[in-house]
């Protein structure tokens, strides 16, 4: 078991308590924090603390993203018909990346922006922002939800490009080369996700909205396999660091999942993409998927997740609900040899510091699960 030590902030917070879940828990995976994480909304949070100079121990933060509902953070920003997208990224997700790594007026950009949540985030903080999205429904989607923001007295400078983000290099304007300020986006997890499900007449359920448009489009990530999906993400990200300036932040969400019952570290295999980018990994974060109480967590699984869970529990195999999502945070490459250093512009304290003593010794533990 890997222990991490959680770094005092200035003033001093109240120590931490251990939180745990009986079905979030995964012994093997603690997550730690400098005292009790306070609910965040996108416009207050609190920030990661600084890399450490030894690469093999980046700084790391736990994001408090799921106070509230998927549905309550979508409410009057979005389209009804977005919720139809199979694996739609959490506001609060994008908000927090995005009011963390940037300021108002600079340019943020999804490369897969399936529905726009980074676009619609970013233009409600006084961001731009700019998308690409292979399917030519969820593009119409994005527009659709752009034009509510207008609607509702943001105005904003957004814009969604239709077509396949690993033809950046002549998809996107010249003119946006080197002025990206940040990249949030998210890999597509295979051909299909949890969807939605609705009660039939016999009694059973009909599961619906789960996958990713037609499957016999091989030209989407998301149906040519896991191996071809990390190469064709690796040249994302090559080319979206052509359109980054000097310094600028890719946050990428993603998390383990199951297939045919082995465990696909899709986090470490994002990590090893990233590198082979060109890019240079700063943090390795933790936005929750299960609301933060005082004491413990409190899941938000779909159905067909604790259905999954609880056949699996029965047959003997301790698996546990998805509580989080982990978040890798690249940088590009600095002409200086100095190491990376993440920086907040509002200066406030460090959260946590994975790998390091702290001033006091102090140590706190939550635990959150891993896919299952």
């Amino acid at each position: 078991m890997t222990h991490t030590r959680a770094a005092t902030p200035t003033p001093p917070p109240q120590k931490g308590t251990s939180v745990t879940d009986e079905h979030a828990q995964h012994p093997s995976h603690p997550i730690t924090s400098g005292g009790p994480i306070v609910p965040n909304s996108p416009a207050r949070t609190t920030p990661a603390n600084p890399v450490t100079a030894d690469p093999d121990f980046p700084a790391g933060s736990v994001w408090a993203t799921a106070q509230t509902s998927s549905a309550a953070q979508r409410k009057a920003r979005y389209v009804a018909e977005s919720t139809a997208h199979p694996a739609k990224m959490l506001p609060a997700v994008a908000a927090y990346a995005i009011t963390h790594y940037t300021q108002p007026g600079d340019l943020v950009f999804d490369p897969m922006c399936g529905i726009g949540t980074t676009l619609i985030e970013a233009v409600h903080h006084g961001r731009r922002a700019i998308g690409v999205e292979y399917e030519p429904h969820w593009v119409q989607i994005t527009r659709a939800n752009l034009a509510l923001a207008r609607h509702a007295g943001v105005e904003h400078d957004g814009q969604v490009y239709h077509g396949d983000a690993r033809q950046l290099a002549t998809l996107l304007p010249a003119h946006y080369r080197g002025q990206i300020g940040l990249v949030v986006t998210s890999p597509p997890y295979g051909p299909t996700t949890h969807g939605r499900v609705s009660a039939t007449p016999e009694g059973g359920v009909h599961k619906y909205h789960h996958r990713y448009g037609n499957l016999l489009d091989r030209g989407n990530l998301a149906n040519i396999g896991h191996h071809r999906l990390l190469a064709g993400f690796t040249k994302i990200l090559t080319a979206t660091a052509a359109f980054l300036r000097p310094g600028g932040h890719i946050v990428i969400t993603l998390r383990p999942w199951r297939e045919h019952a082995e465990l696909i570290d899709l986090p470490s295999q994002i990590l090893t993409c990233g590198i082979n980018a060109g890019l240079v990994p700063v943090e390795r974060c933790v936005a929750l998927l299960a609301r933060l109480t005082e004491n413990d967590l409190v899941a938000r699984g779909s159905f067909f997740q604790r259905d999954f869970i609880r056949k699996q529990r029965h047959a003997g195999l301790p698996l546990h609900l998805i509580a989080h999502e982990d978040v890798l945070v690249f940088r590009t490459k600095s002409p200086s040899s100095a190491p990376p250093v993440v920086t907040d512009r509002r200066r406030a304290q460090p959260l946590i510091r994975v790998g390091g003593a702290t001033p006091d010794n102090q140590q706190c533990q939550t635990t959150a699960s891993w896919a299952a």
